[in-house]
């Protein structure tokens, strides 16, 4: 693990009015699911979308910055973070709003399954299949979030977020230039909030596709371990958890890391796990399916910092 040399006073230099919260050698690990890795250089969780354009636009254009959500789709290495890490919170990036139409906006801090139940409580179908994705709506839009049949690009309208340089910008669906667990937005915006479009249902056939899929997810999936929920992307048509197992790595282990034996395309922290057994465990995973079927398995866990 790393201590970084103390960039804040730095940045409190040149960002005399921030009010949110700028931390030196900020611990990492208990914001990911995993509960592994080393500190942030410096971590800042802004007040509101102003604090951040804020903050962002008298950066030093040359500082890294990574921004981090619920922490559940990723691993942060055992060498920490080097540079910002910016991490959304609180009432400005966690509020939900019901709108006519049966629309819905969502703070980019709002975990999926808040969403999914918000969205059942006002009567709005579409958006129950986010109730089996355990990420933040940030991460939703980012990665083209989906489960049980249906997509962040199935009921987007648009994402609002912040660039690097401090501006803040709209991205219309088309904008977003969705494909398979991807999405074409710059690398360099922060998502702060999205819009989505539902339509009308009756609470409770929607409280009970939500419950359909609660439990298929807790039936299969060790969502009560420490975990970072699915690994690799599946390599259509196929799935990643078929190819896994035919490589005979379910169970297997590194360190206190171990393929899950109750679905082998989710990798667990036993305990005593390190960022290096846990990432390691997966490029022997994706060597050994490459060896026994040909298959390039691509993470969908993201993996940030210094191994």
């Amino acid at each position: 693990m790393t201590d970084f040399p103390d960039i804040t006073p730095a940045i409190r230099a040149r960002a005399p009015d921030l009010r949110g919260r700028l931390q030196a050698n900020a611990p990492l690990a208990p914001y990911s699911w995993f509960r592994v890795g080393g500190p942030a250089q410096a971590l800042f969780s802004p007040a509101d979308e102003s604090d951040l354009a804020y903050f962002l636009s008298l950066l030093p254009v040359d500082m890294p910055v990574t921004t981090v959500g619920l922490g559940s789709n990723l691993i942060v290495r055992d060498g920490g973070v080097p540079g910002v890490v910016i991490r959304l919170g609180g009432k400005a990036f966690g509020a939900v709003e019901v709108l006519p139409g049966e629309k819905i906006r969502a703070g980019a801090a709002v975990p999926d399954m808040r969403l999914a139940r918000a969205a059942a409580e006002a009567g709005i179908a579409g958006l129950e299949f986010y109730c089996g994705i355990p990420g933040s709506i940030g991460g939703a839009l980012r990665m083209n979030a989906g489960a049980h049949g249906g997509e962040t690009t199935d009921v987007l309208i648009e994402a609002r977020g912040v660039d690097r340089a401090g501006r803040i910008r709209v991205f219309s669906h088309a904008d977003m230039g969705f494909s398979y667990r991807h999405s074409q937005a710059p690398d360099d915006v922060i998502f702060t909030s999205a819009l989505f479009q539902g339509r009308a249902g009756e609470a409770a056939t929607i409280a009970a596709e939500m419950s359909r899929i609660t439990a298929a997810r807790e039936a299969a999936q060790p969502i009560r371990e420490k975990t970072g929920g699915s690994t690799f992307a599946n390599p259509k048509p196929q799935s990643a958890w078929k190819v896994i197992d035919a490589a005979g790595c379910r169970g297997l282990l590194r360190g206190d890391a171990e393929v899950s034996p109750m679905h082998c395309n989710f990798l667990i922290n036993r305990g005593a796990a390190t960022a290096a057994d846990i990432e390691g465990l997966g490029e022997e995973v994706r060597r050994r399916v490459k060896e026994h079927s040909g298959v390039d398995l691509r993470w969908e866990i993201r993996r940030i910092g210094i191994p």
